[in-house]
């Protein structure tokens, strides 16, 4: 046992998060004068105020001093706890609550001991960092709950990636804090040492997504599939024609088919799932998804088509989907299935991403940038197999299904119409039944949504 108790003063740190144009970004300010760590960026923070004074309240305190905003209790959330041991040895426990709402605007209120103030990507933070600071931020990151800091006599007190000694400690039943072990260490053979994992998976699919953060400040995706299907799919394509699109999609840096998994370069903008901007923007929008749908599909010689339209599974996607179905919709999908049994095949086979649909689209507004992710269902097929999971976004919109055709260059031909509307009858009730198996009402409206509307387009 020690010889006696040890104390250790108590730090509160305010994360301020604001969605910025590039993603959420955290605010910042630059240490100056007679102060520790004078000259390098820290959060606004300061000590618990004695021991009548709780953390929260010491939290709202030091943001009113140093920063001016008002910050309602009801709105401070713990974030991360950090074990911290300086260069100099002094331990201390840091406390740092995540804060979305505040009054006020940030600014800097002592300047003899701040002489800046800013918010910063969470992937372009300042330097130099106090490590400190640089150890909350990423077990924040990573979603851990606690991290333990403990730097040794001579270390920096500026963050630097070859002298990193934070340790996260995940929460009880957390899925985090990153892969199993093999898929770690896949990774870092490949990109060197991770500090941090986001788990940024669907939430619909088996396979597994995380962000990687590396410790010199590069930022990658780690992805397990679900099955060896698609992890050959998307390796295949990632290895092929991908590198044809250049900086509209990820680069393959390593692949483990044993463990399924890739390692990929993360790519910029949003997701267009669910995202609104101006119709003028949205032109533009549709423009470049048609001149990147052109891009997939000229990104191998095309071949002669070997399949018919895939009716196999009809009657399996009927049984999960009827309890679901409108009346008369049973009738339209046999119907529609039946005319495409007299359908000739597509003259050829092209590269196809086979899931190409918004949620998989990025677009950054600011340059006007758009890329392409998830090749996990690709294989070659008809071009318009992939436009059937877009067709629901331009429906009612003429003017983006002209921008759409605009960018690819062409317009679809009488057979590849057909083609759609088959294409997308059996797409929806295939999602339908999955959906329903699933538990994913999404999908199920999607389905119901999108059989209603060519219903109503094949009427006379």
């Amino acid at each position: 046992m020690s010889g006696g108790r040890h104390m250790v003063p108590v730090d509160v740190h305010l994360l301020a998060v604001r969605d910025g144009e590039h993603g959420p970004e955290v605010l910042l300010s630059r240490r100056a004068g007679g102060v520790y760590a004078s000259g390098l960026w820290h959060l606004p923070s300061g000590h618990v105020d004695g021991a009548f004074e709780d953390a929260v309240t010491a939290l709202l305190r030091e943001a009113l001093e140093e920063t001016g905003i008002i910050v309602d209790p009801a709105d401070v959330r713990c974030a991360v706890t950090v074990h911290h041991r300086s260069p100099a040895d002094g331990a201390r426990i840091g406390v740092f609550f995540e804060v979305r709402r505040w009054r006020g605007t940030p600014q800097v209120m002592e300047p003899e001991v701040c002489d800046a103030m800013g918010w910063f990507a969470f992937d372009e933070l300042p330097e130099p960092m106090v490590a400190y600071c640089r150890a909350g931020l990423d077990a924040y990151r990573a979603g851990a709950r606690m991290g333990v800091h403990f730097q040794e006599p001579g270390d920096p007190i500026a963050y630097a990636p070859a002298l990193d000694r934070t340790l996260l400690i995940p929460g009880p039943g957390s899925h985090d804090t990153g892969p199993n072990d093999a898929v770690r260490a896949f990774a870092e053979r490949a990109v060197g040492r991770i500090t941090g994992w986001t788990d940024v998976s669907w939430a619909r699919q088996e396979s597994r997504i995380w962000r990687a953060h590396g410790a010199e400040g590069g930022e990658w995706y780690v992805k397990i599939h679900q099955n060896d299907r698609f992890h050959q799919r998307e390796v295949a394509a990632l290895r092929s024609w991908v590198p044809s699109l250049g900086a509209a999609a990820p680069r393959l840096v390593a692949a483990d088919p044993d463990l399924r998994a890739v390692v990929l370069t993360a790519v910029g903008g949003r997701s267009l799932h669910g995202a609104t901007y101006p119709p003028e923007q949205q032109r533009r929008i549709f423009h470049r998804i048609g001149q990147l749908a052109a891009a997939i599909h000229h990104g191998a010689p095309p071949r002669p088509a070997a399949s018919t339209l895939p009716l196999g599974k009809l009657e399996r996607h009927l049984d999960g989907a009827r309890a679901h179905l409108a009346p008369g919709d049973e009738e339209f999908v046999r119907a529609i299935a039946e005319e495409a049994a007299g359908l000739p095949a597509a003259p050829e086979a092209v590269p196809t991403h086979g899931d190409f649909q918004p949620r998989n689209l990025r677009w950054d507004a600011a340059a006007e940038a758009l890329y392409v992710i998830d090749f996990e269902r690709s294989e070659e097929g008809p071009a318009i197999r992939d436009f059937v999971r877009l067709s629901d976004t331009w429906h009612g919109r003429p003017d983006l299904l002209q921008a759409l055709l605009d960018g690819y260059g062409r317009s679809f031909t009488p057979q590849e119409e057909d083609q759609l509307t088959v294409l997308s009858v059996l797409d929806s009730v295939s999602g339908i039944s999955y959906g329903t198996a699933h538990g994913d009402p999404e999908l199920v409206e999607r389905g119901l949504r999108t059989l209603a509307r060519l219903r109503t387009a094949q009427r006379p």
